[in-house]
């Protein structure tokens, strides 16, 4: 068992880890800590684009935009930055290098997506902009990056975080730092389907609850309309909002665009009620929903989105002209890790939250699309510069290390059993009964021979739970009957 140290230890490599590292001078010890391969991260997935406010005067419509879709349980302060500071993202993007796609004159492409007021969202590669972003921050990272690096516990003692403790290939080490930052995703693994990458759990959330640290808003769960959910793999494939906003059109099997029924914008209302609109109508007409493409022609849908072209026609499915059948799925967590404006998790000195794992009133009761990956560039460049005006070395404290059992035997059924509990009780549309149930069947796996990762996800979810029993009337994306 090996202890070493870092000046900040980063735990995530997606949007959020790797700009907030990039921020961070090459002087600095700095180690990313990553559970898998690196692109296995919400960010590699990521289809849609950026937001970035067209211009100054565009600012305050795109913040009003953001708080619209999130119910106004938005903190007004952090969307205004996340708008204001999107103008200095987009050319530090450019200034770098990074390659977004441009129209036959040269200007950039701006698209529009549900409870967008105007086009307003760049990309890159057509429908490879998380995927282009990504490979281009790690191509220029600066520091070191473990891989298949799976942190199991903070080493907290009153208000600062000496390290982490991370099971490795070799074993166990604790890594001591100065300064730890929190880049770990959202909780897709908790649910049956899901868009998520496979390593998405929410074991940091976990350990949050174990050190009797707060979560906020963790009933708020965004489930994205239009997945293709007939595969095999957990993770299932969303079809981004884009296409929609570029001319995709839901219908059922009589090719009626039920979605108007609704709400007035149809296709491009926000994602909560698109969602509960597909399960709404189909359940109560015992139909299907599909995703309408023959507006495009078979070039320009492989041009505009030649990553959704090649996996759908993988499944067999002659694209633009065959039906997509569609479902939602879980998809992103505005909940998370309760923050302040600086990014330090609440209560602690040198303890940092980003991301999809973080709560910093950004997105409210439900995000607006393609926010997610501007509110990572955003904030992680924010707490790298909060760590470089705290730059102080934390007093030697070392830690004994935890010896608990991490896997058992019988857990990846149990996890299967959480995930169904998770999405048919604690899904789209809840109820007091549903959400009840599932606080008793999370609470009795907990009382079960299981290992201490499992239990971390338990604990989350009866989180998410109680948080969604604590909410009595519905708002944004917690909808209940």
């Amino acid at each position: 068992m090996e202890r070493l140290h870092y000046d900040v230890v980063i735990v995530g490599a997606g949007v959020a880890g790797l700009y907030c590292a990039r921020h961070l001078p090459k002087n600095l010890r700095v180690l990313l800590l990553c559970k898998n391969q690196s692109w296995e991260c919400n960010t590699f997935y990521a289809q849609g684009g950026i937001t970035i406010a067209r211009d100054q005067a565009d600012i305050p419509l795109h913040v009003k935009d953001t708080i619209l879709a999130g119910s106004q349980l938005n903190d007004v302060k952090s969307v205004e930055r996340l708008s204001t500071e999107s103008l200095e993202i987009l050319q530090e993007l450019l200034n770098d290098g990074f390659g977004l796609d441009r129209d036959e004159k040269g200007a950039l492409s701006y698209t529009k997506e549900g409870g967008h007021s105007i086009a307003r969202i760049v990309h890159s590669g057509g429908d490879g902009t998380g995927r282009n972003l990504h490979t281009f921050l790690m191509h220029s990272l600066g520091h070191t990056l473990w891989k298949s690096a799976r942190v199991i516990d903070l080493l907290l003692e009153d208000d600062r975080c000496y390290g982490v403790s991370v099971q490795t290939k070799k074993g166990l080490v604790h890594i001591y730092s100065d300064h730890v930052v929190l880049a770990s995703g959202g909780v897709g693994g908790l649910f049956k389907y899901h868009t998520n990458a496979h390593t998405i759990g929410g074991d940091v959330h976990g350990i949050i609850l174990e050190h009797g640290l707060k979560l906020a808003h963790m009933e708020m769960l965004q489930f994205h309309p239009s997945v293709y959910v007939q595969t095999k793999t957990a993770r299932k494939y969303l079809i981004s909002e884009a296409v929609r906003g570029e001319g995709g059109k839901v219908i059922d099997s009589n090719g009626k665009r039920f979605l108007f029924e609704y709400d007035p914008r149809g296709e491009l209302a926000p994602r909560d009620i698109v969602a509960r609109a597909i399960v709404d109508y189909c359940q109560k007409y015992n139909q299907e929903a599909f995703l309408d493409l023959r507006a495009f022609s078979k070039q320009s849908f492989a041009q505009r989105f030649p990553n959704i072209y090649r996996e759908l026609s993988a499944c067999k499915l002659d694209i633009p002209n065959d039906l997509v059948p569609i479902s939602p799925a879980f998809h992103y967590c505005m909940g998370g890790i309760l923050c302040d404006d600086t990014t330090r998790v609440q209560g602690m000195t040198n303890l940092y939250a980003i991301g999809e794992c973080a709560y910093n009133g950004v997105h409210g009761a439900n995000r607006l699309a393609s926010n997610s990956l501007l509110e990572g560039l955003v904030f992680g460049k924010i707490a790298a510069r909060e760590i470089l005006n705290a730059m102080y070395a934390s007093p030697m404290r070392y830690f004994p290390f935890d010896e608990s059992v991490l896997e058992k035997e019988g857990d990846a059924h149990l996890r299967d059993v959480l995930r169904k509990i998770m999405w048919e009780k604690v899904g789209i549309v809840r109820s007091k009964d549903k959400l009840n149930a599932a606080l008793g069947g999370i609470e009795a796996l907990l009382e079960s021979n299981i290992g201490r990762m499992l239990k971390l996800r338990l604990l989350v979810a009866q989180n998410i739970v109680q948080s969604a029993l604590a909410r009595e009337k519905s708002l944004g994306a917690h909808y209940i009957v």
